[in-house]
């Protein structure tokens, strides 16, 4: 019976990620290019390249590419081998984490848990696209179901699992890994058994254990010459501790992240271009409906489940899990709360995890001793309060099935009422009054993860949910999928219809113009709401004020989208950009990683992003770029300058790079798209 379940609840979920995978195309192009890049050259594969050539790297390090470049060396480019390992890896989550909340709790909440992160949108959404989180999100139930091992059976060899695999969580996204390090440490010392002396050992065996699977690529990295590996992207020295503790790290707690378009200002409370922040940040209808459907349900039980087991030995395990799930709730939560620097829709996603685990672990808990008095107002709060705010979710967007809204609410109610009573009911009618309370809490998280999956996603910046539901629209990246930026702050706000969209950098003039060189000639984004382009040199998808779809299908920031978003060239550009493509040692270059990648992956030649991720990145310098283009290295241009990265204290060499090609050499226009040969005559 139990493995029954078990089977079912993981074929669900593997139809859930997997059915129509293949519509969102590439997903995220940034990193299907790399992985594109990673499945053609070993050397790109280990440092994480954005192209085969080794120009540069991405802005992460590397190990999420490491898993979707060795699918795409064994079965070759294709949208399936970059995105089902990520389908994959959410169905081991989901039985992963089933195993971690059996051991504490039974099958029943090991059930519930693995039911509400299957059907958590912005989990659905992470598990059908190629960003770092899939990997990352499994590593870290890795751990978590590691340290309470350890914690059951004192044993040394668990936390070094434990430790070893949060290491290489760091080696998929980083510092953000090592939100869940407080969780793991203070269960181990306060619940696991044997003297404090010897917890502290093993503790710092474990810590040693940690620097070691986090650090060893990032010291291979320091010590290989640079002349003979990619620089790194991201940073500005080229240096991958830069990127980890900038860019990548104390940045995005700040908001003072050098190099990044368009990133955050404020501090706590304050509004910044990534959104206000604040404790209630996460509940915001920008960020609401992707993972806090559960989140002051889980919060509550936190607080609940430490008081029901405070009596217990200091060694129980049921604590135990408390302390880990909720430490890692609350650390996480906080975290993303106040951060003021860069922060997307879809990190929410690490928040899936523990808010499952806990509402498995509660439930379960409360509905073993329904016989309290105390234990049944609990368990009738939380399901009204999960029912209430699943109603207030839904209602942020009333015109996508309204009347799922109030037959949540409805169901909720009368759950609650039902469980008030359950302990006096017959057996098969309080089992119904429990499967009425757990369709209530998850009838509104299933809508919008259908939802989600019925939806392709493209982009860099993808978000959960139906039509309208968030700021950045309904889950679409940049210039794909259902709109980015297009219905918040970033689509009629300060990028859309203000600073950029329709204030400082308006502008008139062709499509496809814009931040050239000169003062005239500003561009329009053709999908776009809001305009760019500050300047007007003809460029082309990577100009400031073109692009297809600026941030989004739904207005926003002109070109700045044209970062975010990757273009898909002509056929006749294609061919262009193959013609005797084995003569040099990039087919083009193109300002910024989301433009490359998308002549990349179409050709499946090298292509050089100039500037990296943001186009702010010096790599490669000025003359470093005529250099190789008088050894002719680099047969093409892409039209176009990019914003420059002046405002955001990174490198204008992309800018200045763009700006000497289209004084220098003759455009020609191709399939609608503006090309420079570097080959052919000066002008």
């Amino acid at each position: 019976m139990r493995r029954g379940l078990l089977g079912a609840l993981l074929a669900v979920t593997a139809v859930l990620y997997l059915w129509d995978l293949s519509a969102s195309g590439w997903a995220n192009a940034f990193y299907a290019a790399a992985a594109q890049a990673g499945g053609a050259s070993w050397k790109a594969w280990f440092f994480g390249s954005s192209d085969a050539a080794n120009l540069i790297t991405v802005d992460k390090t590397p190990a999420a590419l490491w898993v979707s470049g060795l699918s795409v060396r064994i079965f070759g480019l294709s949208s399936w081998s970059v995105l089902v390992p990520q389908a994959l890896m959410g169905v081991a989550s989901v039985g992963l984490l089933y195993a971690t909340v059996r051991r504490t709790a039974g099958t029943a909440a090991g059930l519930l848990a693995g039911a509400t992160l299957a059907l958590t949108p912005v989990a659905v959404l992470m598990f059908r696209f190629n960003n770092p989180d899939a990997l990352l999100v499994l590593l870290l139930i890795g751990a978590a179901y590691a340290t309470l091992r350890a914690v059951e059976a004192g044993r040394t060899r668990w936390l070094v699992l434990a430790a070893t695999l949060v290491g290489f969580g760091f080696l998929t996204k980083m510092l953000q890994a090592f939100l869940v390090l407080p969780a793991l440490a203070l269960v181990w010392l306060a619940v696991a058994p044997g003297g404090i002396g010897k917890r502290l050992r093993t503790l710092a065996t474990a810590t040693v254990t940690l620097v070691v699977s986090a650090g060893w690529w990032v010291l291979v990295v320091e010590l290989w010459p640079a002349a003979d590996r990619p620089f790194i992207g991201g940073s500005q020295t080229n240096s991958v501790l830069e990127l980890i503790l900038g860019y990548n790290g104390f940045g995005r707690l700040t908001g003072d992240e050098v190099g990044s378009v368009g990133g955050g200002t404020g501090g706590a409370g304050t509004t910044g271009s990534w959104g206000s922040t604040g404790i209630t940040r996460l509940f915001n209808a920008e960020f609401g409906g992707q993972s806090s459907w559960l989140l002051p349900t889980a919060l509550l039980l936190t607080v609940v489940l430490l008081w029901w087991t405070r009596r217990a030995a200091r060694t129980d395990r049921l604590r135990a899990a408390v302390i880990m799930w909720g430490g890692w709730l609350v650390v996480t939560w906080l975290t993303f709360s106040l951060m003021a620097g860069i922060f997307h829709p879809y990190y929410l996603v690490a928040l899936a995890p523990p808010i499952a685990a806990l509402v498995g672990i509660g439930a379960v808990v409360l509905w073993r001793d329904r016989a309290s008095v105390a234990a049944r107002i609990v368990m009738a709060a939380l399901t009204a309060l999960t029912a209430g705010w699943a109603f207030v979710l839904l209602r942020r967007t009333p015109e996508w099935h309204p009347w799922l809204a109030w037959a949540v609410l409805a169901t909720g109610l009368v759950a609650a009422l039902g469980l008030l009573g359950v302990h006096r009911a017959p057996r098969a009618l309080a089992v119904g009054v429990a499967v009425v309370a757990v369709v209530a809490g998850l009838a509104g998280p299933a809508g919008y993860s259908l939802a989600t999956a019925a939806t392709p996603h493209t982009g860099a910046i993808p978000s959960a949910g139906p039509e309208g539901a968030g700021m950045f629209g309904p889950g679409g990246g940049a210039g794909g999928g259902r709109g980015q930026f297009g219905g918040g702050q970033f689509g009629g706000g300060q990028f859309g219809g203000g600073q950029f969209g329709g204030g400082q950098f308006r502008g008139q003039g062709p499509p496809g113009a814009g931040f050239g060189t000169g003062r005239a000639g500003q561009g329009t984004a053709p999908q776009g709401a809001g305009t760019g382009g500050q300047a007007g040199n003809a460029g082309g998808p990577m100009a400031f004020g073109g692009g297809r779809g600026g941030f989004g299908g739904r207005g926003g920031m002109g070109g700045v989208g044209s970062l975010l978003g990757s273009p898909t060239p002509d056929a006749a550009v294609v061919a262009a950009l193959q013609q005797d493509a084995a003569d040099y040692t990039w087919a083009a270059a193109a300002v910024g990683s989301n433009s490359a990648a998308g002549y990349q992956l179409a050709t499946q030649l090298p292509v050089m992003a100039l500037g990296g991720f943001n186009g702010t990145d010096p790599a490669p310098t000025p003359a470093q770029f005529q250099q190789m283009v008088a050894q002719h290295e680099v047969h093409w241009f892409v039209g176009g300058t990019g914003p420059g990265g002046t405002a955001s204290g990174g490198s204008d060499d992309a800018q200045e790079i763009a700006q000497w090609v289209q004084s220098t050499f003759t455009a020609t226009t191709v399939g609608g798209t503006t090309l420079y040969d570097l080959s052919a005559a000066v002008s």
